[in-house]
């Protein structure tokens, strides 16, 4: 009971922050129905599945809210965000970019095409979504999305306006539409520490924004990877971590999964950044900047990361924020996301 009336209370403190974002309150009742639904513990989660469980004669209010009901997204979304922003006040967050192909029938979908998607275990028509995560010890949540439109997809005019794609939206890369995101939740209060993301998120444009906002990062990097050691000499990721002796591996504790324990061998070398901001680039600024590498106990895969900190840390520090960004894949696989 307890527990019914705390979600009770929460639950109609977030409805009535995206109150204002409904042209008719019908609407808004409508939004309020289906958002519980999509809560619910259902095995398929559509409009029919929804309007048997919510006790509506038909589907048709649901898909009448989805098709042709007018409310403003994505106030919505900055009213939700800004409750979450409130209640992550005082934790340790680390902001995680991720993205996840939804899988398409035509190419009519803004922004669809035939890519490689992990949720759809390949190459397909699929739409790109690019999504900002809070992550803490005990809470994961998306706080910001942005569809990724392909650059053929921006230059097509006929195409976008089939689609309704408003013609402020241009064609942006993954990374630069994380850091907009970024951006746009510190400038709406949001306290974190650290940034984390994959491969696609390496690159130096968006490092340099990350570290001008005053974040430390993770981000993953393939084993070709070039890094500058102390000497000034370039290294790929693989060779550099070649120099580390057998002993110098450190076992760390991950997590736990379905066999137990997860553990993975960590090492870490000092090597010299190359994104310092603003006018200070070609200055040795304060921090720590390493390349981390993961290697797993059995299969001895090694995996990459580049990591750079504002001041001193440790090697279990780096390991925890690497860690968090791995308990995202769940949260933006698009069954979740629907």
């Amino acid at each position: 009971t307890i527990a019914g009336r705390a979600w009770g209370e929460a639950f109609g403190r977030a409805m009535r922050a995206v109150a204002g974002c409904f042209a008719r309150r019908e609407a808004r009742a409508t939004a309020a129905e289906l958002v519980a639904g999509l809560l619910l513990e259902v095995d398929t989660r559509n409009c029919w599945t929804l309007a048997q469980v919510l006790g509506h004669p038909g589907l048709h209010r649901l898909q009448h809210l989805l098709s042709r009901a007018r409310f403003d997204h994505e106030r919505a979304r900055q009213e939700i965000a800004c409750l979450v922003i409130d209640e992550l006040a005082g934790q340790s967050v680390v902001l995680v970019a991720d993205e996840t192909g939804d899988a398409k029938w035509s190419t009519d979908c803004g922004g669809a095409g035939r890519r490689y998607s992990g949720a759809i275990g390949g190459v397909g028509l699929c739409q790109v979504a690019v999504h900002l995560v809070a992550v803490t010890a005990t809470t994961k949540v998306i706080i910001d999305r942005a569809l990724y439109l392909p650059a053929d997809w921006a230059a097509d005019e006929e195409r976008r306006e089939a689609a309704g794609v408003p013609e402020e939206i241009a064609f942006a890369t993954k990374p630069q539409q994380a850091l907009a995101m970024v951006t746009d939740a510190f400038a709406a209060g949001l306290k974190a520490r650290w940034f984390a993301g994959d491969e696609v998120y390496c690159g130096r444009e968006l490092r340099r924004g990350i570290r001008a906002l005053g974040l430390g990062y993770t981000v993953g990097i393939a084993a070709t990877y070039q890094v500058i050691d102390g000497t000034g000499r370039r290294w790929e990721a693989l060779k550099m971590i070649n120099k580390v002796r057998s002993g110098q591996w450190m076992r760390r504790q991950t997590g736990h999964g379905t066999k137990g324990t997860r553990e993975y061998d960590w090492a870490w070398l000092d090597v010299r950044p190359d994104d310092a901001p603003g006018e200070n680039r070609n200055e040795k600024e304060a921090g720590t900047s390493v390349l981390v590498a993961r290697r797993h106990r059995y299969t001895g895969e090694v995996s990459y990361f580049r990591c750079w900190a504002p001041g001193d840390v440790s090697l279990g520090t780096l390991v925890e924020v690497i860690c968090r960004r791995w308990r995202i894949e769940v949260l933006t696989a698009p069954q979740y996301l629907h």
